[in-house]
């Protein structure tokens, strides 16, 4: 928005198993950005292992934020605010990010931004890197399907950082169903690149696996399908498992139920465009399905931003910087969004 101030943010994100720190410019812009991964450590597990998670926080958060300062050539002098994931996330791993946040804000006197994770993924559509074309400014009233392991919802964004929430995952979310169906099939972690890989080879008309519509609401229900696919593998036991087939049938059921959803709830709220966003939103078939459709412009963050990273709670955390969302004590309470 060329309208409001401009500024630097540092961010943290350590709301599950991967430290991050990002400084994006003016909202949007992009200058650095640094991941460390858990991935392999938690493959052994099946799953992230809370404390284990907790523990490699504090070992990797002062490198990766110092690595981030020295991609972008700044010092903690060229920043305007520090932004950090408060959560939703795992308890010990949000209290390292804030932490540090927090010692940096006190060291410093910054201000300090709180952001909702989920915002954050909103956010993460409008990012591009320094030297890029911009990315077009959003349009409202937009629909935001977030799709993640721990969250699957429709909100209404009115304007910036103006949310309603419409439906959410009743049961599984999305990102769950995935990991919990891999498993069943004997994929590896995480579940969501693994069973996208197997379903290449597969017919995703295999097997007519069920979709939860709810009509009369924007609510979501994975868990019977999940089921279903249980029900499956029990039954073709001590035979061959057919795990491509039964990778494609489950992926098509869950693309199909969100994107169709999502469109519904589009044309009937009168969205101008839609949003995509959250660890799910890497998925293929998913994307194929939204940038295939002609009927509404749909933002989609590049792959490396779909999974958690900070550059999305940096996008977030300056909005709410210039548009002066914050409490007295300089973390934002986010009295619009429905935390879930």
């Amino acid at each position: 928005m060329s309208n409001l101030a401009p500024a630097r943010i540092l961010a943290i994100e350590t709301s599950c198993d991967e430290t991050a720190a990002a400084v994006l410019e003016n909202g949007r812009i992009l200058l650095a950005s640094t991941v460390a991964s858990q991935m392999d450590i938690h493959a052994r597990y099946g799953g992230v292992f809370p404390e284990v998670a907790s523990r490699q926080h504090v070992l990797a958060i002062l490198p990766v934020i110092e690595e981030t300062l020295a991609k972008a050539h700044l010092t903690l002098e060229n920043i305007d605010a520090v932004a950090v994931t408060r959560g939703p996330g795992l308890a010990g791993s949000l209290i390292v990010g804030m932490n540090a946040a927090k010692g940096i804000a006190i060291g410093t006197g910054l201000p300090l931004v709180g952001v909702n994770h989920l915002e954050g993924h909103i956010y993460s559509a409008w990012v591009y890197d320094s030297g890029d074309m911009p990315a077009p400014e959003p349009q409202f009233p937009l629909m935001a399907l977030l799709v993640s392991g721990g969250h699957t919802e429709l909100n209404l964004m009115e304007g910036h950082l103006n949310y309603r929430r419409l439906g959410a995952t009743l049961d599984d979310a999305s990102g769950e169903a995935f990991d919990k169906v891999a498993r069943m099939l004997g994929l590896p972690y995480p579940g969501g690149p693994s069973v996208q890989k197997a379903a290449e080879e597969g017919d995703p008309t295999a097997f007519k696996f069920p979709r939860a519509w709810l009509e009369g609401t924007w609510n979501f229900s994975f868990s019977g399908l999940k089921t279903a696919v249980l029900k499956e593998v029990k039954r073709l036991e001590g035979r061959p498992l057919p795990v491509a087939d039964l990778a494609a049938s489950f992926q098509a059921a869950v693309v199909d139920v969100l994107f169709k959803k999502t469109m519904l709830a589009a044309r009937e709220f009168e969205a101008k465009e839609i949003i995509v966003g959250g660890g799910v939103s890497a998925n293929k078939p998913l994307r194929e399905a939204f940038l295939t459709q002609k009927e509404f412009k749909v933002n989609i963050p590049r792959l490396s931003l779909c999974t958690d990273n900070a550059a999305m709670v940096a996008s977030a955390g300056y909005y709410r910087f210039a548009l002066g969302h914050q409490d007295g004590l300089g973390i934002d309470v986010l009295p619009t969004w429905p935390l879930s």
